[in-house]
């Protein structure tokens, strides 16, 4: 069974906002020749590295809520120019809304198991023919 990450998305107030970030950068990257991934960089390395990179994912918490992830396909370390070691989690560039899930705020991330993981949202149950602002409020009421 697969083990994910949880992080909060700092300075996102929606969904559409991490998707924002991802598509300048996966943008940058092909321009550069690069594969279109994003790279999260933190300063702790997961130790259990090997359950995050079978089918693991990173769910993002925006809003107090966990709202969307990312798949996780690759787990490195470099030395920044202060000559910090840094963890790099490499990341697909497809942003997968979730049911909004409470989550109180916390540092750094968090692991996940698969069993406390939000689903995926279909589009039929407000994916993307919904706001943001308003599937959050429903969320907090308890409504989805």
């Amino acid at each position: 069974m697969s083990l994910h990450l949880l992080k909060l998305c700092v300075g996102a107030t929606a969904v559409d906002d991490l998707r924002g970030w991802v598509s300048e950068r996966s943008m940058a990257a092909i321009a550069a020749g690069l594969e279109p991934h994003t790279v999260h960089t933190t300063r702790m390395t997961p130790k259990r590295r090997e359950e995050l990179l079978e089918g693991g994912s990173l769910y993002w918490v925006i809003g107090g809520q966990i709202r969307a992830r990312q798949e996780l396909l690759e787990i490195g370390n470099h030395t920044d120019g202060q000559g910090i070691e840094r963890c790099d989690l490499v990341l697909a560039p497809q942003v997968i809304d979730t049911v909004p899930v409470p989550r109180k705020p916390f540092q750094g991330w968090r692991y996940l198991k698969a069993e406390d993981a939000p689903r995926d949202l279909d589009v039929g149950e407000g994916g993307e023919e919904m706001p943001d602002e308003l599937r959050a409020e429903l969320a907090a009421l308890g409504l989805l």
